[in-house]
């Protein structure tokens, strides 16, 4: 998969399903190139959301309810999502 469609399906699936002031969504595999056990097919994703639904959680519910809902994205393309909840 493609970063810009990959970016498109996490946007649109947070949309879905939390109510969302913000949300901002960046490619941040480049600080991650060197490691070991990285192929290209799985990216490092940095999430910014603004929410007061998810601020009014403590922060392992909202997480939890993030990696539930990108649950499909998680198990085939991400290696690595980075969440701010502002």
């Amino acid at each position: 998969m493609k970063i810009n469609n990959l970016i498109s399906i996490i946007k649109e699936k947070i949309s879905k399903n939390i109510v969302c002031e913000d949300l901002k969504i960046e490619d941040k595999s480049f600080l991650h190139k060197n490691h070991k056990g990285n192929d290209g097919s799985r990216f490092h994703i940095k999430l910014t959301i603004k929410s007061d639904e998810l601020k009014n959680k403590s922060k392992i519910e909202s997480n939890k309810k993030i990696y539930k809902i990108l649950d499909e994205e998680m198990k085939q393309f991400i290696h690595s999502l980075q969440i701010l909840i502002i």
